[in-house]
Parts: structure tokens; C-alpha cells; sequence
């Protein structure tokens, strides 16, 4: 009955093309790359291409009483875009224009399907930056952003993506077109309904368009590279120097299994010997000498806290290498993944600063005990860490283990 109605009430109501019923794509859309989620019992998908073609999902699931999973790039790591029993998937990826470049005003209106990268390539030529840079930079959407309110590797110093949404337009579950806050610089009357939107992951409604505010292209930085002896030791090092005030750019932290995954996904001749590499950037807010003390001021608290290593570049070439290796840590945790028994289990967790050396001394503690294999790759300078355990997901021995040492570093 629901298949009838969608072909005779829905489907003249979209685009051409936009509503699919076959089994096998309907199936191919259902799920995001998390492991152990559900994602079944999708009874359609919906390719949206335009706010009418929303509008109209939503009115008809809502006079039906349908569910309906939005959907962006599908690139999330948490279930949030898979199916759940009876539901429409509207999928919002070919919604992927960019509407306006506003030099003058600093702004950018984009549709929810426009690739992070692609918005920052295009900025370019305006020469104007939008910072947040998740870690799926070049394959996850604004939409997604928005919806997950996703930060990054910069957004130690440049904020997450809530602190540069100006306006949201919002297509409400009755199929109402809302807009949500001011395209001005400031607009502070009424309840801050926008920001109730940034992160509610398609709960309260469904983006269709977002104006987000822009800044001056960045600044090339300076990059410091440091490897020490031991995770504690490299996370007191971030703790120390962000202390002192400096406001670098960027502040990432690998663990020694993140490396060794690394070099046998990339041969990047990473330290292997080495228990913690830190990555530092500074771009000086466009004062280059305060770039330099920065990175050199970060270079001699590690070599004070007995860092193996400590280096610097000034090279933009460098600089982008040592951060697109950083960006395949995922990629890298999927390979290793894959090649014992394809089990992972990764997530957030985000601490004060002064506390990460405390978490790997006992996350020692709790790979001991568990002989799990955990990695943990974090955004140090905001004390945001990720730790990945994994396992033979085909194992209910090990699967048991994985899930007590995860509840454990939970």
C-alpha cells in the first residue's frame, strides 16, 4: 500500500528521477561506514535535488506518517544516516551548489551537498577561507557539517563549524520552509534557534541551504613535527605549551600504532621507534614572526619534556604533506581494521588538556589488561581525542574484549 502511494501521490511531486523503489539501491543508500548499527527496512530514496523536492517528502511522509532519515554524503561514522524499518532515506548529495560568494559581506550561501574541500577550492579565487576542516574534509558535506556541528584539525585556534553558521534555511517535519537566524554580522534578538539546528543531526528538521561566514585566506603556517618516547609525555607537552597562550593553528597528535598503521598504508617513513608524534602549525594571524616564536617556543618546551625529535618548515609543500598524511589516519585505521577481522570501534572523547596524560596512563593500563590493540589519533590543542580499538569482528571472544576495553576507555 505505502509503494502504491509513493508511486501515485509522491513521485509526481519530485524531480524526475528522484524517487527510487528498487530494492538494491534503496539497500545501497542505507547505511553509513559504521560497524554494528542497523540499517534496514528502507522502503524508498529519495535523490533530492531542489527545497520543492524535500518539501514534498516531508509533507507526504507527515500526512502518512512515514519515517524519514536524512541524508548527506553518508561519510559519518555513527549510524546517523541508516535506515530504520519503514522509513524514506532523502538523500540531499545532489543538492550541491554554491549559490553566492559575497566578497563584500565575507559570506558564502551554499546547498547542504557541497563538499567541504570543494567550498574551500572554490574560495580561493576570492581569496577568502572557510575554517573548519574535518578530518573527511574532501569527502563530507556541509549539510553533514552542519548537522553534526563537526570542528577539525584547525578548529583549536579557528573554532567548529557552529561558530561560522550565519543563516540556515530548514525544511521543518510538516515540510515548512524556515529560516533560521540573521545573514548579518550580528543579529542577537530571539532565541538562538539556528544554533539549536547545528548538531541536532536531522532530528528537528532538514537543511536546505546555509549562509556561513567567511574569513581572509589563511595565512601559510609553519609546521613543527616532534616525536617522543611516550604518549603521556607528548600529551603533557600539548598541555604546556597551550598554557602559555599560544594560538596555534593546529595541534594534532598521533599514537605510536597510528604511525606504524600509517607507514604500512602510505610507506611514510614515519618514526617507528616512536610512541607519540605531535604536529604543530602556527600561522601567526598573517604576522610571520609570530609564527616563528610560536613554533620555536612549542620546539623548546618538547625538547625540554625530552622529545626524540623536533622539527620545523617553513615549506608549503611540506607543511601540506605532513597534514594530508595526518588526514589518512582513518584510512589507514580501515586498512589495519580489514586485515584483522575488520572490527573497529572509534569515537570521540574530549577532555581538558591537563588530563590527557592521565587518560594514556591509563589507557596502558587498559591495553594491558585487555591485550587489545588501541590507537588513538586526537585534535591535541582542544584535548579531543579518538581512540579506535580493534578486532576480529568474526570472533565473539574478541569482540567481547574489544567491547569491554572500549567501555573501559569510555
Amino acid at each position: 500500500a505505502l509503494t502504491a502511494l509513493l508511486q501515485s501521490e509522491l513521485a509526481p511531486a519530485l524531480s524526475d528521477g528522484a524517487l527510487a523503489l528498487d530494492a538494491d539501491v534503496v539497500a545501497a543508500h542505507s547505511a553509513d561506514t559504521a560497524l554494528f548499527c542497523p540499517a534496514e527496512g528502507a522502503v524508498a530514496l529519495v535523490r533530492a535535488r531542489s527545497t520543492e523536492d524535500v518539501q514534498a517528502t516531508l509533507r507526504f511522509a507527515h500526512a502518512h506518517h512515514v519515517p524519514v532519515v536524512p541524508q548527506g554524503a553518508r561519510t559519518g561514522i555513527s549510524g546517523g544516516a541508516n535506515a530504520v524499518p519503514g522509513c524514506i532515506l532523502l538523500n540531499l548529495a545532489g543538492m550541491d551548489r554554491i549559490l553566492e560568494v559575497d566578497a563584500a559581506e565575507q559570506t558564502a550561501t551554499v546547498q547542504p551537498g557541497v563538499i567541504n574541500q570543494a567550498l574551500k577550492d572554490h574560495l580561493r579565487e576570492h581569496d577568502l577561507a572557510y575554517p573548519p576542516d574535518p578530518g573527511s574534509v574532501a569527502i563530507s558535506s556541509i549539510g553533514g557539517n552542519v548537522a553534526t556541528n563537526a570542528g577539525g584539525l584547525c578548529c583549536v585556534k579557528y573554532g567548529v563549524t557552529r561558530d561560522y553558521v550565519r543563516q540556515l534555511k530548514v525544511v521543518l517535519a510538516d515540510g515548512s520552509l524556515a529560516t533560521l537566524g540573521p545573514r548579518t554580522a550580528k543579529g542577537v534578538a530571539g532565541l538562538d534557534l539556528r544554533g539549536l539546528f547545528i548538531g541536532s543531526e536531522g532530528t528537528l528538521g532538514v537543511v536546505v541551504e546555509v549562509t556561513l561566514r567567511l574569513v581572509p585566506q589563511l595565512a601559510p603556517p609553519l609546521t613543527a613535527v616532534a616525536t617522543f618516547p611516550s604518549e603521556a609525555v607528548a600529551a603533557g607537552v600539548v598541555a604546556e605549551s597551550m598554557a602559555t597562550g599560544a594560538r596555534p593553528s593546529m595541534v594534532e597528535m598521533l599514537d605510536g600504532a597510528t604511525l606504524g598503521m600509517l607507514n604500512d598504508y602510505g610507506d611514510f617513513g614515519l618514526d617507528a621507534g616512536a610512541d607519540a608524534m605531535l604536529l604543530v602549525q602556527s600561522d601567526g594571524s598573517r604576522d610571520p614572526a609570530s609564527a616563528q616564536r610560536e613554533v620555536e617556543e612549542f620546539s623548546r618546551i618538547a625538547e625540554g619534556a625530552g622529545a626524540l625529535d623536533v622539527g620545523f618548515t617553513d615549506d608549503p609543500a611540506d607543511s601540506e604533506a605532513m597534514v594530508a598524511t595526518r588526514r589518512l589516519a582513518q584510512p589507514a585505521y580501515e586498512k589495519y581494521a580489514m586485515a584483522h577481522g575488520g572490527g573497529q570501534l572509534l569515537d570521540d572523547i574530549c577532555l581538558p588538556r591537563a588530563r590527557m596524560a592521565e587518560f594514556f596512563e591509563r589507557l596502558a593500563e587498559v591495553r594491558a589488561e585487555s591485550g587489545a590493540t588501541v590507537a588513538v589519533v586526537a585534535h591535541a590543542g582542544d584535548g579531543n581525542l579518538h581512540p579506535a580499538v580493534f578486532f576480529d569482528a568474526g570472533d565473539p571472544t574478541e569482540v567481547a574484549r574489544a567491547e569491554r576495553a572500549f567501555e573501559q576507555l569510555m
